[in-house]
């Protein structure tokens, strides 16, 4: 493989790999650990509660 092969396929991969970079995110939504989700549902539940007393 001669050097300007080289370079072309280095500066290929570097500009695929940035391009990754900026490309939107898929629609996976974002990890929530099971202590969090447990807090949320908490203060879910305490918050008609506290809507339907008033």
């Amino acid at each position: 493989m001669n050097r300007q092969k080289k370079l072309q396929q280095l500066f290929k991969e570097k500009s695929r790999k940035a391009n990754a970079k900026l490309a939107p995110k898929s629609n996976k939504p974002k990890y929530i650990s099971k202590a969090d989700r447990l807090k949320m549902e908490a203060e879910a539940s305490q918050e008609p509660s506290l809507s339907t007393e008033e």
